[in-house]
């Protein structure tokens, strides 16, 4: 399939229409890879990667092979859903890489946040190598590829889960999803049969919770950005209309607080919650005051080290939307 999207090619807005377009794709899959080939992914847990393993799945079975990488940056539960979804309900053959510790000790002391995503990319890519090469006869390569990355890199797509793989592993690429916008890939998602929580998984960057754990990463800061995180996610989960973007942030900085009658250092999280259309501007999004009392209090009373709840207003510009 050509890397240009048909003007005549119809949007995919129904289980109908996504019903015909998994049945293309499942026989576009099979001739490519022949009867006895080999196909590789890795699996981040995120919508367009997710979609893509549940349609390979449903064409070449067990000779699809999904390497999940655990980063200790994924958000709370998300590792345990990649393989409760894949491994059990589908029986996807999952290589589960538990490689926490070899990322945070890397991580550790680095505080310039550019260098931070250098690290984390290199040891992701390092680790994905190591499992490929433990494999035979895998020939291609799963992408998560969608038409927004196409165009924007004008054709060349600089692939963010495993994109700078080493030379001597040569694989064809298989990309089954390419020629769709993020919301059809989500509406051929609930066709394949996956969870809503998977399907309409929020944005979430590469990096994960490296660039919301802001500074140099330390393991205490981090488990309790993921725990505030979770607790962030599911207040606000519960309005009836949820905003494009929600999340919480740690910054390395501490302040004083008072705990059992003295004074102790803590830290702050940050909730953030926007609208957008393209992310090239966001707007804040006025939250209920009821809500973020309970968010503040749920935090403040479950999750060790931290002593203050704030609301991070700003739009982009002049802010981001990450907050490194």
């Amino acid at each position: 399939m050509a890397d240009v999207r048909p003007e005549t090619m119809e949007r995919i807005t129904t289980k109908e229409l996504a019903d015909k377009f998994i049945e293309e794709q499942v026989a576009a899959v099979r001739e490519q890879v022949g009867e006895d080939g080999k196909v590789l992914l890795a699996l981040s847990g995120g919508v367009d990667s997710s979609v893509v393993a549940a349609l390979l799945i449903k064409a070449i079975g067990d000779r699809l092979t999904c390497v999940h990488v655990n980063h200790g940056l994924l958000r709370k539960g998300e590792p345990e859903q990649v393989v409760k979804v894949f491994r059990e309900e589908l029986g996807a053959n999952l290589i589960y890489v538990d490689a926490v510790d070899r990322f945070l000790d890397q991580l550790a002391g680095v505080d310039e946040p550019e260098t931070k995503r250098k690290i984390i990319g290199k040891v992701f890519i390092d680790v994905f190598a190591e499992e490929a090469s433990k494999l035979e006869g895998i020939g291609f390569l799963g992408q998560g590829t969608i038409y927004p990355d196409i165009l924007e890199s004008d054709g060349v797509k600089a692939h963010h889960n495993v994109g700078g793989l080493p030379e001597d592993l040569q694989f064809e690429l298989v990309e089954p999803v390419k020629l769709l916008y993020k919301d059809e890939v989500r509406v051929v998602g609930t066709a394949l049969g996956l969870p809503d929580s998977m399907v309409y998984r929020q944005p979430f960057p590469g990096p994960g919770l490296g660039v919301r754990c802001t500074g140099a990463i330390t393991r205490d800061r981090l488990e309790a950005l993921r725990e505030a995180d979770a607790i962030v996610r599911e207040e606000i989960g519960k309005m009836e209309q949820t905003p494009w973007q929600y999340f919480a942030v740690i910054p390395d900085i501490q302040s004083t607080g008072i705990k059992d009658g003295k004074r102790y250092m803590g830290w702050p999280v940050i909730v953030r919650a926007i609208n957008t259309v393209d992310a090239v501007t966001a707007e804040s999004v006025e939250l209920p005051w009821d809500m973020l009392c309970r968010i503040r209090d749920r935090i403040i009373e479950t999750v060790p080290g931290v002593n203050r709840v704030m609301w991070d207003i700003s739009n982009k510009p002049t802010s981001t939307i990450e907050w490194e």
